[in-house]
């Protein structure tokens, strides 16, 4: 029986050790390995088995961690992980206390960069090569992996164009494909697959333009090719692009078959990929299904209804708009920026726009959000996706800030419903034209109501409901952690002076509502599943500190930290927002 070489190799140096003929072996027994864990841990599995054969190559040739390998977005980097030290722990990937799902500097000297979002590896790299040139450092290296879909982002140009004017010690990996979570789209993905294909434009090479040393594309599967290429790149000063083309999921061949479901399938059988089915029979649809399928009933109604997503058709529900409607859906790549304006720019031509960004994605588009819709007061409708707490992503996905960062711009309504119900009428609401720009914003996951295809209602914008009264103690939600209240004064008993008041409207404030309720009741308590500093619960703080009640306030929400990854139930729990710590705070309060 051949011996097992990947429980030997607990750092790079231990790598370095095999000999070129043993490195398959050891990518047969980093996928297993990856395919074992993941299989009954879940997590992101198709983009680490894509780049088996590259990370370890990379290891191998190059001396990390003094040379610098920056992986962009991160979702590829378990092979990494478990080669640099932390193959022993790896099953507690993505859990509370756990090691993170992305590369995180505080977790190991091999992780030189923290990501989550896309398109920021060419730009961190290219800061460290000039960084080692300044210091006099020469024979370090910097590379930078990132995917076909993520190079098409802005911010990947922009290091290109920067990278190509200096003589920085940089190579840019392309990890070509050909998908990102969904399938890559666009001009450039159109120009990668002509080079792949053999029709490479010798006299057009878009890399070459900007002054790189341009070689490939090869087999990213390829490990003698890979480790020849490498080491030659070594050698070469300056800026260099390797193009190497790899199949997402690869080794496991339902993952290969099906790259979209097995980017992070859930628990499946190690051995044949099958997903283990789940029973979702009569369970409530999850938010994301009915912002979909509500955007396509409107749509079936009004042909200036437009829907915009960046990258996210899958996880936004946008595909069965672009199903439906492919003319009037637009998966336009990861792009936030470009998505954001270009809604704006349909809006001064009378579309109805539904721009799709998950919460944590919005934050890379601020600019265009005040300058080209709030300043111009241009009436898109943001639909923010995986707004709260999402869970095992952690930190860098956690959509905790939207409203803290939305709040201070004028002209745009913040909405957060409660339920599906809410969500459907308010989206209805904002069809039939509004004079301002709107946000809305749901969780990650299920909702709780199962029949809730009602017939549309509209919402009076800006007005709070009152869902129990109580003389003593008023609690006031925004969006589902309505729910959590709801929970907590049922199992409290309904003997309990307390009063349950859901503000959908975080912008505009209800202050008629805020007015009776401070006169009313002598505590109050605020409960969001975004951060107190400059959320929901600032905001009934000022309005109290301006009409000056006195009364006694206590704000529940995300602390003034970042919350690392761990369940939703979990991290509810630490932030002090799960029905648990509601109770508490009602019974001391």
């Amino acid at each position: 029986m051949m011996e097992n070489l990947l429980s030997h190799i607990n750092n790079p140096n231990d790598l370095k050790k095999l000999t070129p003929n043993q490195l398959p072996q050891l990518a047969k027994e980093l996928r297993e390995f990856i395919i074992d864990i993941i299989s009954q841990r879940e997590g992101h599995l198709g983009a680490s088995l894509g780049v088996v054969e590259l990370t370890i190559a990379l290891h191998y040739i190059f001396n990390t961690p003094d040379d610098l390998l920056v992986w962009d977005v991160g979702h590829q980097a378990y092979g990494h992980k478990i080669l640099t030290g932390r193959r022993d722990v790896f099953e507690t990937n993505r859990t509370l206390n756990g090691i993170s799902g992305f590369p995180k500097r505080s977790e190991s000297e091999y992780d030189t960069f923290g990501v989550g979002h896309s398109s920021t590896s060419i730009s961190a790299a290219l800061g460290m090569a000039i960084a080692s040139k300044l210091k006099g450092d020469f024979d370090k290296q910097h590379i930078a992996v990132i995917g076909d879909a993520s190079i098409a982002s802005g911010m990947a140009f922009e290091g290109l164009n920067h990278a190509g004017v200096t003589d920085a010690n940089l190579l840019v990996i392309l990890n070509d494909n050909a998908i990102g979570i969904d399938p890559s789209v666009g001009a450039l993905k159109n120009y990668l697959t002509a080079v792949k294909e053999g029709k490479n434009p010798k006299q057009n090479n878009i890399i070459k333009s900007l002054n790189f040393d341009y070689s490939g594309p090869i087999d990213g599967h390829d490990l003698p090719k890979l480790l020849s290429e490498l080491e030659r790149l070594k050698k070469v000063k300056g800026p260099k692009f390797l193009h190497v083309i790899t199949t997402k999921g690869k080794g496991l061949q339902l993952a290969e078959e099906d790259q979209v479901k097995y980017h992070a399938p859930g628990k499946f059988e190690a051995k044949t990929g099958k997903i283990h089915p789940k029973n979702e029979e009569n369970l409530p649809p999850k938010f994301q299904d009915v912002f979909g399928h509500t955007l396509v009933e409107l749509a079936e109604k009004n042909e200036k209804i437009i829907g915009i997503t960046p990258a996210m058709p899958s996880g936004s529900s946008m595909k069965y708009m672009m199903e439906a409607f492919p003319e009037r859906a637009l998966d336009v790549g990861i792009a936030e920026q470009h998505a954001v304006t270009l809604a704006a720019g349909m809006a001064t031509q009378g579309m109805v726009v539904f721009c799709n960004i998950y919460s944590t994605f919005l934050q890379r588009a601020y600019d265009q959000v005040i300058h080209d819709v709030a300043l111009q007061n241009l009436p898109v409708i943001f639909c923010l996706d995986r707004a709260g707490l999402v869970g095992e992503d952690g930190a860098t996905h956690h959509g905790v800030f939207d409203i803290a960062y939305l709040n201070c711009i004028p002209n745009l309504i913040i909405c957060a419903p409660k339920d599906a119900i809410e969500l459907r009428n308010i989206m209805f609401t904002a069809s039939q034209g509004l004079n301002h720009p709107i946000a809305i914003r749901y969780p990650r996951g299920r909702g709780e109501i199962v029949d809730w295809k009602k017939p549309f209602e509209s919402i009076e914008i800006g007005k709070a409901k009152c869902l129990k009264k109580g003389p003593d103690i008023a609690i006031l939600s925004t969006g589902t952690m309505a729910s959590n209240v709801e929970k907590a004064i049922k199992e409290l008993g309904q003997a309990q002076n307390v009063s349950h008041y859901h503000f959908p409207f975080i912008k505009p404030l209800d202050e008629n509502m805020l007015n009776q309720i401070f006169k009313n009741n002598s505590k109050i308590i605020t409960v969001e599943d975004g951060v107190i500093s400059g959320g929901f619960g600032g905001l009934v703080n000022s309005f109290a500190t301006l009409n000056s009640y006195k009364n006694k306030i206590v704000n529940l929400g995300i602390p003034d930290n970042f919350i690392e990854q761990g369940s939703v139930q979990e991290l509810q729990q630490i932030c002090q927002i799960d029905v648990t710590s509601i109770i508490k705070t009602i019974s001391t309060i």
